[in-house]
């Protein structure tokens, strides 16, 4: 599995068989300087969606439209995206599994908000915050946790599912920070590689993961701190 960071909270995961994007915030994105968006579209048959957040959401109808890939997500915000011309949609909720060539998604809880703004100033919800799990039929198991706080459940989400790969928003203020979001990778996982996101990209989060990689001392998992556009292979 070959894994790309695009900035922010979007990935972009490569397999054997499938190219996913999740939360493809690529234009707008201070994060994502550098990342060039025909080559981040490239080969794309998957878009997953965490939320409903435009820093999540991001590229995800014209994405849609170049490459014709299926959108995953929230029942509400693809019904959403739908109307707004995205031709090919897959609605999910949080429980619930689909399933795919080669792997499938679960839509698991996250303790986060989900919301279009208008231009007029007035919010439109778009159904739960999530986070999702990856299983694959040859690779490890992917835990992106979306926007989250910690919460209890997530011993839950282990036991039920397992995920040796986790990417954790680490930024504060919109998620937990970092010293909290080690606390919940440490007590309630046993993530082989741990993937710090949602930090660097806007003044008023954390700029750096340090918190997070300090945090994760001695844990037992491996910390990946990638640089925005390098991919690393799981």
């Amino acid at each position: 599995m070959k894994i790309t960071w695009l900035g922010h909270s979007a990935f972009r995961i490569e397999t054997a068989g499938n190219t996913i994007l999740i939360d493809p915030f690529l234009n707008g994105n201070p994060g994502a300087k550098g990342v060039d968006f025909k080559e981040a579209a490239k080969g794309v048959n998957h878009i997953v969606l965490t939320h409903g957040h435009g820093d999540h959401v991001g590229d995800t109808i014209q994405l849609s439209k170049d490459t014709g890939a299926l959108v995953t997500g929230n029942a509400d915000l693809v019904t959403w995206l739908n109307n707004r011309g995205v031709a090919r949609v897959d609605p999910t909720n949080t429980g619930g599994t689909v399933s795919y060539d080669g792997f499938t998604v679960t839509y698991v809880n996250a303790l986060h908000s989900s919301a279009h703004m208008t231009e007029d100033g007035v919010s439109h919800s778009l159904g739960n915050a999530n986070g999702i799990i990856l299983h694959f039929d040859s690779e490890p198991t992917l835990y992106h946790m979306g926007d989250t706080d910690i919460f209890s459940d997530m011993a839950l989400i282990n036991e039920l599912h397992q995920p040796e790969i986790g990417i954790v928003p680490i930024g504060d203020r919109f998620t937990m920070g970092g010293a909290v979001a080690a606390l919940a990778a440490r007590r309630y996982f046993k993530f082989a590689k741990a993937i710090p996101c949602h930090y660097g990209s806007f003044p008023i989060i954390d700029a750096t993961p340090e918190k997070f990689v300090a945090g994760m001392d001695g844990g037992g998992s491996e910390v990946i701190v990638p640089k925005t556009n390098e991919h690393f292979t799981v």
